[in-house]
C-alpha cells in the first residue's frame, strides 16, 4: 500500500541523512518503524536484534553454577 505523507523539505532531508547514515533508505525507516508501531513480527528484525545484543555482557572471568545461580539467602 502507498500512503502519502505531508513533511517539510528541510525535515525530509535530515531524516534522508540519517537513514543514509544507517545505511538504510528512507522508505525503509518509515517501513521498519511502522511495523513496529504496529507490533508487527520480523524475525530476521528479531535475529539482528538477538546478534546485537548477544556477547556484550562480562562477566570479568567470574563462573557461575546452577546451584549458585539459583541460591536462595
Amino acid at each position: 500500500m502507498n500512503v502519502t505523507l505531508s513533511i517539510d523539505e528541510q525535515t525530509v532531508e535530515r531524516a534522508r541523512k540519517r537513514a543514509e547514515a544507517l545505511g538504510k533508505s528512507l522508505n525503509q525507516l518509515i517501513r521498519d518503524y511502522l511495523q513496529k508501531l504496529a507490533g508487527g513480527d520480523d524475525p530476521e528484525r528479531w535475529i539482528e536484534e538477538f546478534e546485537r545484543l548477544s556477547g556484550t555482557g562480562n562477566s570479568h572471568g567470574q563462573r557461575f553454577n546452577r546451584d549458585e545461580t539459583h541460591e536462595r539467602s
